[in-house]
């Protein structure tokens, strides 16, 4: 059975990650329509894949034959191309490069379970081959994590996804979204508390720097559990191009009961216990945007509704929305899910 994608919005990654991706994937999938904002990228897309193009997302969410639709940079739309897509009854693969606020994903949380639609977040680094090495070693030879850190320094030069190219709206929040996924994927508990540290621009009185503290103790034992320092932050004038990869960290550091791991996605996994140092180059496994199709393809076609990562995106926004609170309170502050 082949699912018939619609896509809602190009942006900048299409050719380069996507289109790539479904062409190895064309026993899965059909691509059938596209809206995309920029007409000339609309037509160019159209050419290349055969296409129809359409002025409208309620157009493109209202034909019968597509079956789903990949949300992938909807600009200043909003929420509005997965409501429509809810209303026709399409499964949504929302982007990466999506920011919503809290507001927004909760009035989409409704929506969906209404609708009853599959519902998948891109959540990149989650399907990265070193996440799922690294979770594999953590169940086998590393035990349970303790202490998780992940550092980014963005460029006014770099994506979230680290590759050359304009910002998006607001890129610390972006990027900060898929680094709090990704400790509680690692840890693969819930977060019970958070603290946070902001700090702005003088000049321009923007968000430069966001620190927040997870900490998945148990209630009342703060500190006995597994805790994860996450920072972001785009503090490098946009004139500096070489200062941003000077002596640059690993992008996570995992110290687990019986050794230590540091990872570089998508590939690199390097870890170590008593038996000293391991590297894993994981070049070999299959591309994390084929991973990530292949995972939405099971979640559409399954007779059971798939959506349990609108209420992930929901509890990351809250946890990201109370270190900022916790930073202008100056104090640790509760996460109730």
């Amino acid at each position: 059975m082949k699912l018939r994608l619609g896509v809602i919005g190009l942006g900048e990654g299409w050719e380069r990650r996507y289109l790539p991706a479904l062409r190895v994937l064309s026993d899965r999938f059909n691509l059938v329509a596209v809206f995309e904002s920029v007409s000339q990228r609309a037509r160019m897309a159209a050419r290349e894949s055969s296409l129809a193009v359409h002025d409208s997302f309620w157009t493109l969410c209202r034909r019968n034959d597509v079956d789903a639709v990949l949300v992938l940079n909807p600009r200043w739309l909003g929420p509005l191309p997965v409501l429509a897509a809810c209303e026709f009854g399409k499964a949504v693969y929302l982007g990466a490069s999506v920011l919503l606020t809290l507001e927004e994903v909760t009035e989409l949380r409704e929506a969906v379970f209404r609708s009853g639609v599959a519902f998948m977040v891109e959540f990149y680094r989650r399907y990265a081959p070193a996440t799922i090495r690294l979770k594999e070693l953590i169940a086998t030879r590393l035990g349970p994590p303790r202490l998780l850190f992940c550092h980014r320094r963005l460029s006014h030069y770099l994506k979230a996804n680290g590759t050359s190219g304009p910002q998006p709206v607001d890129p610390i929040r972006l990027d900060l979204v898929e680094l709090v996924d990704w400790c509680r994927f690692v840890v693969g508990e819930q977060a019970t508390s958070v603290m946070g540290v902001l700090h702005h621009c003088p000049e321009k009185g923007e968000l430069d720097y966001l620190m927040l503290n997870l900490d998945f103790s148990p209630p009342g034992q703060l500190g006995r559990g597994p805790t994860a320092q996450i920072s972001c932050g785009r503090y490098i004038p946009p004139h500096w191009h070489e200062a941003v990869s000077y002596r640059p960290l690993a992008e996570l550091q995992v110290v687990c009961e019986r050794g230590v791991a540091f990872v570089d996605l998508p590939t690199t996994l390097v870890w170590f216990d008593e038996a000293g140092r391991h590297q894993e180059l994981l070049d070999h496994e299959r591309p994390i945007e084929e991973r990530l199709l292949l995972h939405f393809y099971r979640a559409a076609t399954s007779l059971v509704q798939r959506a349990s990562d609108i209420d992930d995106l929901r509890f990351v926004l809250s946890t990201i929305h109370k270190a900022e609170e916790s930073a202008a309170a100056g104090r640790r502050i509760s996460l109730d899910g």
